[in-house]
């Protein structure tokens, strides 16, 4: 049956691919805003939810079957959350947040199953401790990019993931989507696997 993931994320759609799963890229746009007073968990499902409901029902239109994925993910440090830095000063700002302490990584998590309307909802949690850089690693590490389009200002998978000094949990959930999590949710949902597509 189709898999749809509701994001426009490279990095989600990287570890689908490697992971084996055929799927289909459905983008959603939706209010990413903070509401007053809105706890860290409860924003990144929020999100997820929203996403995976947009793409369904743009799929229901047209009326195929489908499970469809939504997933957000946010890092929080000392009970702020931090999201995608807007500009260097934010990527800086975060950056010098999270050295030498350690964070959680938070992803919300929704698959829908269409038209049954049966819905799994998750929020996974990774705890990254990272190392004690210094200002000057900062300013070279926002200076290569890399910061700009990735929860918390770092990407664990490139240059940031040299910072990192250990983890706690899944190391796919820092990335942005817990992909065993993912496939037992979607086997306990009644997907039905097709033959596994190997990256050659």
């Amino acid at each position: 049956m189709k898999l749809i993931l509701a994001s426009s994320s490279p990095r989600r759609a990287e570890i689908l691919r490697h992971a084996g799963f055929s799927f289909e890229i459905r983008p959603t746009h939706v209010d990413e805003s903070l509401r007053p007073g809105e706890r860290p968990t409860d924003y990144v499902l929020r999100l997820a939810q929203a996403k995976s409901q947009a793409a369904a029902e743009d799929e229901i239109i047209f009326g195929e079957a489908a499970y469809v994925i939504g997933a957000d993910t946010a890092v929080v440090v000392e009970g702020e959350l931090l999201g995608k830095p807007a500009k260097t000063e934010d990527a800086r700002r975060m950056l010098l947040r999270l050295r030498g302490k350690t964070h959680e990584v938070l992803t919300g998590l929704s698959i829908l199953a269409i038209p049954e309307g049966k819905r799994v909802d998750h929020v996974e949690t990774t705890r990254v401790t990272f190392l004690n850089i210094s200002d000057q690693q900062v300013e070279e590490y926002i200076s290569s990019g890399e910061p700009f389009d990735k929860a918390g200002a770092y990407g664990i998978q490139g240059i940031g993931g040299r910072f990192v000094e250990r983890i706690e949990g899944c190391y796919f959930n820092v990335m942005g989507l817990p992909v065993s999590r993912l496939w037992g949710f979607l086997r306990g949902l009644g997907w039905s696997e097709p033959e596994i597509s190997y990256l050659p």
